[in-house]
């Protein structure tokens, strides 16, 4: 198999660095940052105003290495977790995907809300939030993870997966 990624775009946020950061996008709820695409694929932008959320896929640019088993920023005991059971960065590939607000959509520049990710990032893609493709409807079990609403808003990141 040969997989051909490109960078598509940076993403610019106020996280200068890994330590002390929001670790899901709802505990930086109100973070502001931009997303500048490449010349070269400006013209993909084209109607992507017309949504209010979207997916940013990206590359944890940072991650030297992968684990198969970590201990999750929202476990609550000692238990390693499986990497494919967790949102950790740790995964063999090191994708990033995360839910954000769509605030605006100006030449090359994309203005989002609800950001929890490094500045610099490499970004891959950018897909719409299309409720009647991505809604689910009945109510998901999370697994093993039981941190509250609350809980995951205040978790900041440490040196764990650096």
């Amino acid at each position: 198999m040969n997989i051909n990624l490109k960078q598509i775009g940076t993403i610019h946020s106020p996280f200068c660095n890994l330590e002390n950061m929001p670790v899901q996008p709802k505990g930086a709820r109100e973070t502001i940052a931009t997303i500048e695409i490449k010349e070269e694929f400006k013209e993909g932008l084209k109607d992507l105003d017309g949504f209010n959320f979207i997916y940013l896929i990206y590359h944890f640019h940072k991650v030297k290495k992968h684990q198969l088993q970590v201990l999750p920023f929202n476990e609550k005991t000692s238990t390693k977790r499986g990497v494919f059971s967790t949102r950790t960065p740790m995964h063999p590939n090191s994708l990033g995907l995360s839910v954000v607000e769509l605030l605006e959509v100006k030449e090359n520049i994309v203005t989002i809300r609800g950001v929890d990710i490094l500045d610099g990032t490499p970004l891959v893609d950018i897909k719409p939030y299309i409720e009647n493709f991505d809604k689910v409807d009945k109510v998901p079990t999370s697994g093993w993870m039981k941190a509250s609403l609350e809980e995951v808003s205040r978790k900041k990141s440490d040196d764990r997966f650096i």
